[in-house]
């Protein structure tokens, strides 16, 4: 009898974008990392201090979300600042750039909750079951802060780039199967407003990929009701 598969870890991940076409900031990852050197957006696990009561006061939303919500979004709002020193919130860019401070402090220092409506719904992704380590991940995209820009961590990160979406997949091999589509997805809308309709247009799906292999080699199988247009997607090798 085989193992369970591993419970994927909740977590988020923000498609930030700027522009019209639009660019998507997309960062490099450490080759010592988890997903060595591959090409991401930026985004993380959900920890405990993304549920602190502390956000009844510092997160702002219009229309009611339930604890798991507000959480998701918060981390990642929390791991694009940590990561790229983007912080998404109710105001004017944060004060200074020392993202070694705990992210509740940051957020009081610049005075201003962090802004979960502008967080949009673009995509849902389990890690396939068979892999050892699983994330249950929520993509969302997000407009770029104005008076704000991008720089790598310099540790887990090592570079950052704003890019479109087209060129992001012409050029880089390092893309793990839910970046590859989703800037495929992405691709389909020329301004930013028409990619904030379409996602909110787009009805709710949860992928969950099928490892398998294909005429082509390795790659994963996803349902049409995923609505990426394809229902197989080779594994692209780095160099």
């Amino acid at each position: 009898m085989s193992d369970p598969p591993i419970a994927p870890r909740k977590s988020a991940s923000l498609l930030v974008v700027r522009g019209d076409p639009p660019e998507v900031l997309l960062l490099e990852r450490h080759a010592a990392a988890t997903f060595p050197s591959m090409q991401v957006f930026p985004g993380g696990v959900v920890e405990a201090q993304d549920y602190d009561a502390v956000w009844k006061d510092w997160a702002n939303s219009r229309t009611p979300l339930d604890r798991d919500e507000r959480a998701v979004r918060i981390a990642g709002i929390r791991e694009t600042w940590e990561e790229a020193g983007i912080l998404v919130a109710c105001g004017g860019p944060p004060p200074g750039t020392d993202r070694s401070r705990p992210f509740i402090d940051v957020v009081r220092a610049g005075g201003h909750p962090l802004a979960l409506d502008d967080l949009y719904d673009f995509a849902h992704w389990i890690t396939p079951e068979a892999r050892p380590k699983r994330f249950d991940t929520r993509f969302f995209l997000v407009r770029a802060p104005e008076g704000q820009d991008a720089s790598a961590d310099g540790s887990e990160l090592v570079a950052c780039e704003w890019i479109g979406a087209t060129q992001a997949v012409d050029e880089h091999v390092a893309l793990m199967p839910p970046t590859h589509l989703n800037l495929l997805r992405l691709a389909e809308s020329p301004t930013v407003e028409h990619a904030i309709a379409a996602a909110a247009a787009r009805p709710r799906f949860t992928v969950l990929p099928v490892r398998e292999r294909f005429a082509g080699g390795v790659g994963v199988r996803i349902p049409a009701e995923a609505g990426y247009g394809v229902t197989e997607h080779l594994l692209r090798q780095q160099p």
